[in-house]
């Protein structure tokens, strides 16, 4: 029978390590979506007027965050039938 994930199997306590990494990877998707939805905001915000590029940039900014929590949310099953197969 395997362990339970983020449990070390010698001492039976949190492995801490393992839980860093993963909050590692998972913080990486999160802020390379944010971070490329925010600079596009930014750029709308730049523009600064009622101009159809200004909508469309924020229709634009709106989408990378729906696409990237998709892909976020793919990744964390994905990686829990990893670890749940471990």
């Amino acid at each position: 029978m395997s362990s339970p994930p983020f449990i070390d199997q010698e001492s039976g306590e949190l492995d801490i390590s393992q839980i860093q990494a993963e909050v590692f990877r998972l913080s990486g998707l999160i802020i390379l979506f944010g971070g490329v939805a925010l600079l596009v905001f930014l750029i709308t915000l730049l523009i600064a007027g009622n101009s159809l590029l200004a909508g469309f940039l924020t229709v634009v900014s709106q989408f990378i965050l729906a696409v990237g929590t998709g892909i976020v949310l793919m990744y964390v099953i994905a990686r829990a039938i990893q670890l749940a197969d471990m």
